[in-house]
C-alpha cells in the first residue's frame, strides 16, 4: 500500500526535477542542494509542487510562466535571489533581455520605481555573468 502512495509522489518529484532543470539549470540545482542539509523537506516540496503540479500545465508555455514569475517577485521588491534564478530561467526558456527588461519597466507602474529599479539591477548582474560566462 505504501509503495502505491509513493508512487504519484515520486512521478511528482521526477516531473518536477525534470521542469527545475529545464528552466533553471544549475541555479536551481544549487538551491535545491542548499537547502538539502538543512530542509530536505522543503527542498522536495519545492520540486514537487511548483515545478512537479504548477509549472508543467499546459495552458501556459514556459516563457509566458517565466514572465509572470519575474515579474512576481519584481513586484515584491525582497525577491532579489529567486528573482536572480528567475531571471536566469526567463533567459532558458527563450526570453529575450529587451523583454526582460520591459517587464521590470511595466513594474514601475505597478510596483513602483524602486521595486522596477532593484529588478532592473538584478537584470544587470545576471546579464553580466552570463557575459562573463560566454567570453
Amino acid at each position: 500500500m505504501a509503495q502505491a502512495d509513493n508512487r504519484p509522489h515520486d512521478e511528482r518529484y521526477a516531473r518536477g526535477w525534470a521542469k527545475l532543470k529545464e528552466i533553471d539549470g544549475h541555479a536551481g540545482e544549487r538551491v535545491i542542494e542548499a537547502l538539502d542539509p538543512i530542509a530536505p523537506d522543503f527542498a522536495r516540496l519545492l520540486i514537487e509542487f511548483p515545478f512537479g503540479d504548477i509549472y508543467s500545465r499546459p495552458a501556459l508555455d514556459l516563457k509566458s510562466r517565466e514572465i509572470a514569475t519575474i515579474a512576481a517577485l519584481a513586484a515584491l521588491g525582497n525577491a532579489a535571489p529567486q528573482l536572480k534564478v528567475h531571471i536566469e530561467g526567463a533567459l532558458n526558456v527563450g526570453c529575450t533581455r529587451e523583454e526582460i527588461v520591459e517587464v521590470f519597466i511595466q513594474m514601475a507602474v505597478y510596483a513602483g520605481f524602486p521595486a522596477a529599479l532593484n529588478a532592473l539591477f538584478a537584470a544587470r548582474e545576471v546579464f553580466a555573468a552570463r557575459d562573463a560566462q560566454e567570453s
